[in-house]
């Protein structure tokens, strides 16, 4: 693949992936699919603009298909076209946490399942993300934005008391981004109706949080939101400004 033709996003906005489209791979080319896709996990720790797409691959281990493969190849083309890029951490004045939190729903094809995803940054630093399918099925949107927001809300709450233990205080409580209005009422709002009563109580320690006023759950333009990139295929354009917010530049960007 060194030659390979070069792509601009590592997985195509218009095409889906199944678990059913195409022929199976040989015995030899599925080693190689579940090689190559294990290297690629451990991209994913520096390189966070292929988490999703690089989750996607991974769901097909157990039977790939030449169209997986395919899928697997033009990551790799990706990877080529990007192989100057990298994470730039940057001293920063600034110790607030924040987050972004985002999830498709019902996005997987094969089961409904919805895919979450999110971003923390302290200060202007991105520290952690997260692109993964989730364990179960969401009855609607807001249940399965909610998931999202509790599990970004538990990596908010490792990441604050890592923090604690290097003797580094927070201003001010950290701030969750959201793109779904029902997800950032739900979370101050302890009444359960109809729409969200069968979300698993699990859940729900986001709201403690929200009420102890050490976590503030705010709402976001879905334009604005950066963890768009973990939940799903973008277009060009806008996985580019995802990039970019994400601060993963190229070595001549970051000059």
């Amino acid at each position: 693949m060194l030659k390979c033709k070069l792509t601009t996003t590592p997985m195509s906005s218009i095409e889906k992936l199944t678990a059913v489209d195409g022929a199976l791979l040989s015995s030899a080319d599925a080693t190689k699919y579940r090689s190559i896709v294990g290297g690629l996990q451990y991209l994913t720790i520096t390189r966070p603009d292929i988490s999703y797409a690089v989750n996607r691959v991974c769901q097909y281990l157990q039977a790939p298909r030449d169209t997986h493969w395919a899928a697997v190849k033009r990551i790799l083309c990706y990877v080529q076209f990007t192989v100057s890029f990298g994470m730039h951490i940057r001293p920063t004045p600034s110790r607030v946490l924040s987050a972004y939190s985002d999830a498709d729903w019902a996005g997987s094809p094969d089961d409904r399942r919805s895919t979450g995803g999110y971003a923390v940054f302290f200060g202007s630093n991105l520290i952690a993300w997260s692109a993964r399918k989730q364990a179960t099925v969401s009855r609607s949107s807001t249940e399965a934005e909610y998931k999202a927001v509790a599990n970004a809300t538990a990596e908010i709450i490792w990441v604050q008391s890592l923090l604690q233990e290097l003797g580094m205080s927070q201003p001010q409580p950290p701030i969750l981004w959201c793109d779904n209005i029902g997800a950032t009422y739900l979370s101050a709002n302890p009444v359960f109706h109809a729409r969200t009563k069968h979300i698993e109580v699990d859940y729900h320690f986001v709201r403690e949080h929200v009420s102890q006023k050490q976590l503030q759950i705010k709402f976001i333009s879905s334009k604005d939101q950066l963890a768009d990139i973990f939940t799903k295929p973008l277009p060009l354009p806008q996985f580019e400004a995802c990039r970019r917010n994400l601060t993963l530049l190229s070595s001549l960007e970051s000059g």
